[in-house]
């Protein structure tokens, strides 16, 4: 109803060029835009950029949250509001948006070290983040680093509820001194 009110009103002002006017799952997705950037390429480091990642992943991950089973310091009370459809409604709104890596600068000695550290990461990741072998693996390349080593810290700790068993077995095999190399050089990756 409102939209047609707004219609109205454009054309009883006469004009001719409207205004693209959002549908619900836009209205939806702006709530994102102040943590996870506009069109979900976030610009801070402690916060992940989400569009482009995969619909199944970034489901799972919202039902998650919302269930309880997954720790969130934030997400897990911001979902709770919605419906299993809405959550998935944002899940395939952010998968359709292009992934926009965001390549962090790193020293060629920590490089080194990262990908040194990454063989049991590849498995599901890819030699660089980009290849998720599948729909429930996210991206990690060009993804934030600090964001990255926090996740990894949150699976080695296990009194924090992480899902995930295959992430949380290998993220206890890296040394202590590997995890913030790790996510650097995921972090450095473009491709």
């Amino acid at each position: 109803m409102r939209r047609k009110s707004i219609l109205a009103l454009f054309a009883c002002l006469g004009l001719s060029s409207l205004p693209a006017l959002a549908g619900p799952t836009e209205d939806l997705a702006r709530t994102c835009n102040g943590c996870h950037g506009l069109n979900g390429v976030s610009v801070g480091p402690s916060m992940p950029s989400i569009a482009g990642l995969s619909e199944t992943y970034l489901k799972n991950v919202l039902l998650q949250w919302k269930s309880g089973e997954r720790y969130s310091a934030t997400m897990g009370r911001h979902v709770k509001g919605y419906s299993d459809e809405e959550l998935s409604a944002l899940a395939a709104y952010y998968a359709k948006l292009p992934w926009v890596p965001v390549v962090q600068k790193t020293d060629a000695k920590t490089l080194a070290k990262g990908k040194e550290a990454t063989e049991r990461c590849e498995t599901c990741h890819g030699a660089t983040g980009s290849e998720p072998d599948d729909e429930e693996t996210p991206k990690l390349h060009g993804q934030w680093a600090q964001y990255m080593e926090l996740e990894i810290l949150k699976y080695r700790t296990e009194s924090i509820k992480m899902p995930h068993k295959k992430m949380r077995t290998n993220s206890k095999k890296l040394d202590e001194a590997d995890v913030s190399a790790v996510a650097k050089f995921y972090g450095a990756q473009k491709k």
